[in-house]
């Protein structure tokens, strides 16, 4: 019941809220970044406290920076996509393109200056990408980036893309880690949300200058090891979310 009430919360409060905020369309882009992005995303967070009872909590805030900076966040749940917005001044989002042509949703996209990408067009998609991502480098932005491209059930081997390496290479932006274990209450192509509390580490950053390899070493030895503990964490607290396969015994 709690589920099917916070589903009812989510789908009527994005769209009220752009409907409503549309005259901020002729606002300045921070402005309506504050606004709809940063207010959607509280709304929503605030939602999964009081009807679902699933609460957040931030460790390493001391590892956040402002300005120019890749945040390289694990991908387990929708929960993902808003949750983290309103740590960061002026977030643009990696999103995909296909959300760009949605009416009002890929209005505001565009006006919040989020960065579009094609997926499945390989070589050519990641060349736009980071041509795209300068625009936020140069307005000074935190650039938002799932390094696996699409969600990953908790504990499942992790298929890190070429993408990340290329703006990291290409941009020379240091990149802040991001691990979390969102996808216990809140699962892939699941209907349920589940009571408790999400933990999200933000990981010591890595800065630029490394090799291709060894940026990648990195990233994926610093967020799939904290991830598995901050799953391995929840599992073992008070009234447990049902563990993932991998994690039964």
């Amino acid at each position: 019941m709690r589920s099917l009430l916070y589903n009812i919360a989510f789908y009527l409060t994005v769209p009220l809220w752009l409907i409503v905020g549309s005259p901020l369309l002729l606002a300045p882009r921070k402005t309506v970044v504050r606004t709809i992005y940063g207010g959607v995303s509280a709304a929503l967070v605030w939602w999964l406290k009081v009807i679902v009872g699933l609460k957040t909590e931030a460790r390493g805030l001391e590892n956040l920076r402002k300005g120019p900076l890749l945040v390289a966040v694990k991908h387990q749940s929708t929960w993902d996509v808003f949750a983290l917005t309103n740590y960061f001044d002026d977030p643009a989002v990696i999103l995909k393109s296909e959300l760009m042509r949605i009416p009002l949703l890929g209005w505001f996209a565009t006006k919040m200056d989020m960065i579009p990408v094609k997926r499945g067009k390989g070589r050519i998609a990641i060349k736009q990408l980071v041509e795209s991502a300068r625009k936020s480098v140069e307005q000074g932005r935190e650039i938002f980036i799932f390094p696996e491209g699409n969600r990953r059930e908790p504990g499942a081997e992790p298929r890190y893309k070429r993408g990340i390496v290329a703006m990291y290479k290409d941009l020379d932006l240091p990149v802040l880690p991001v691990a979390l274990n969102s996808g216990l209450y809140w699962r892939r192509r699941e209907f349920t949300r589940r009571p408790g509390t999400v933990l999200v580490e933000f990981l010591p950053v890595i800065e630029p200058g490394l090799s291709d390899d060894e940026f990648m070493k990195r990233l994926q030895g610093a967020i799939e090891p904290a991830s598995h503990r901050l799953i391995k964490e929840a599992l073992a607290g008070p009234n447990p979310p049902p563990a993932p396969e991998g994690y039964r015994a």
